[in-house]
């Protein structure tokens, strides 16, 4: 058991119609700290009888959730978003517990997920309808916005909290029950929010937690399930595809953020320094197990060495280690099948051309830890240009010309993120204009914002996550025709 101020906060069950039951499987199964290899908990493994009990709740609790004011359905939101803030030390040992991450930035996560369900505690109130001008005598056109129904969600494991909060934040305020499977490796920090969701005053039913090592069959319940009219889902394209085809039976609205191939683009005329920094933010942030994180650092020819001594010099600066420790910004990585993974990036890399530039560590504290790496000479033969890294491994690559990068950049099926770095405005709008993403960061390595759209292009997926525009998935348009309104 962790040492916690609250030890209430730490749940090992699932968390239905606002209970905290066991399992109808009778199984559990083992969480494990990934800096340690140690077990930190034994959790109850979900099956598809939980989703179907959850799915009974939220059929019953619906109805009155969204007959509730949104102005009390505000109130609650923020309820449980000040429960978060004032619980944020416990919850980041539980998040770097299981996850890896240092404690600044697990409390940094928790942060940011607090702010995401305030905002959509805001938007609540601002689901606002049109009155169009009618083209016939007598008649009223009205559009109004109503609940999509029942949402299932699909977090990650490299954000538990923030992932929870962009899908459940948004399902609530729109009226929406939501059920929520988090991922098998990282299920106590979702467990955790659920608990201060009871507190908060989350009518029963409106959410249900149902941790699970059995992802597939669950998923198959969800997407078949046709009393779950939404399905949201955080994770990797290959496995995005395969749940969007198995919407298709039930028609279902699917919102995904799926995977990233990230290019950071350095002009010569940009701040070395700075874009150094942006590097360091965007790449090494989580130990790069990020979908948002440079995954091709694309550096004009004019200065590429000098900023690769720059670079060299700023990541023998990282210090990796258990993130509890003081000064650690690298973690571990959440499992040694990653290292291993990583190691193949590296080996692929460097048999077609690729250098190393930096030394590592002579000893890692663990067998999930990865010594930061940069490689030069990168080139498009390589796996690290084309697969999504989630590591922190830099590989940089030399460019001529604005249209070359602008080419580099684009030569990939996805399109969530990407950074700029110059110092010529016209040109920062141009690349901007040209890049095939969703969102671009000019001079700027962290982008994410609870204010602002968070979504890709092409195989990054669908939909928009934070932001005003983070409501519409939850909710549908409905278009109301009165006539007979005589004057």
């Amino acid at each position: 058991m962790l040492k916690l101020h609250d030890p209430t906060l730490f749940k090992t069950k699932v968390f239905i119609s606002g209970e905290w039951r066991e399992c109808s499987t009778h199984t559990r199964f083992d969480v494990f700290n990934p800096a340690t290899g140690k077990i930190i908990a034994s959790v109850e493994d979900a099956g598809v009888n939980e989703v179907a009990t959850a799915v009974d709740a939220a059929k019953s609790a619906m109805p009155n959730w969204v007959s509730v004011p949104a102005k009390q359905k505000s109130v609650i939101l923020k309820k449980w978003a000040t429960l978060i803030i004032e619980n944020q030390e416990d919850l980041s040992m539980i998040m770097t517990a299981e996850q890896g991450k240092p404690l600044s930035e697990a409390a940094a996560e928790i942060k940011s997920g607090a702010d995401t369900i305030e905002w959509f505690a805001e938007e609540a109130k601002r689901v606002y309808g049109d009155i169009i001008p009618s083209p016939v005598s007598g008649r009223k056109t009205l559009v109004t916005k109503q609940p999509v129904g029942i949402v299932a969600a699909i977090t990650p494991w490299n954000f538990p909290m923030a992932m929870m909060a962009r899908k459940v934040g948004p399902a609530l305020a729109a009226g929406c029950p939501i059920i929520l499977k988090p991922s098998e490796q990282t299920p106590l920090s979702a467990l955790a929010l659920a608990e201060l969701a009871r507190r908060a005053g989350v009518p029963a039913g409106l959410l249900a937690v149902l941790p699970s090592h059995r992802p597939e069959a669950i998923g198959r319940e969800i997407t078949s399930n046709p009393h779950i009219k939404k399905m949201t889902f955080t994770g990797s394209s290959r496995v995005g595809k395969i749940l969007m085809a198995q919407c298709a039976n039930t028609v279902k609205r699917t919102s995904m953020e799926l995977g990233g191939n990230a290019p950071f683009i350095v002009f010569q005329d940009a701040d070395l320094n700075e874009a150094v920094e942006g590097v360091i933010a965007s790449k090494f942030r989580n130990a790069g197990q990020t979908c948002v994180c440079a995954n091709r650092i694309l550096v004009q020819s004019e200065i590429h060495e000098m900023f690769c001594l720059l670079l060299t010099k700023r990541v023998s600066d990282l210090k990796v280690g258990v993130g509890t420790q003081s000064g650690v910004s690298i973690g571990p990585l959440i499992n040694t099948a990653a290292v291993d993974h990583a190691n193949t990036l590296v080996e692929d890399a460097l048999s077609k051309g690729g250098k190393v530039l930096n030394t590592g560590a002579s000893k890692l504290p663990g067998t999930c830890f990865f010594t930061p790496t940069l490689i030069a000479n990168g080139n498009s033969s390589m796996r690290v240009f084309s697969e999504e890294i989630f590591a922190p491994i830099a590989p940089l690559y030399k460019f001529s010309s604005e249209a070359e990068a602008i080419q580099i950049a684009n030569d990939t099926s996805v399109g969530l993120a990407a950074y700029v770095y110059t110092s010529d405005l016209g040109r920062a709008w141009r690349v901007s204009e040209a890049l095939e993403c969703g969102m671009v960061g000019i001079n700027e390595g962290v982008i994410s914002t609870e204010v602002a759209p968070f979504g890709g292009w092409k195989e990054s997926g669908q939909g928009r996550e934070g932001s005003k525009y983070g409501m519409d998935d939850y909710l549908e348009i409905k278009y109301i025709c009165m006539s007979g309104l005589k004057a």
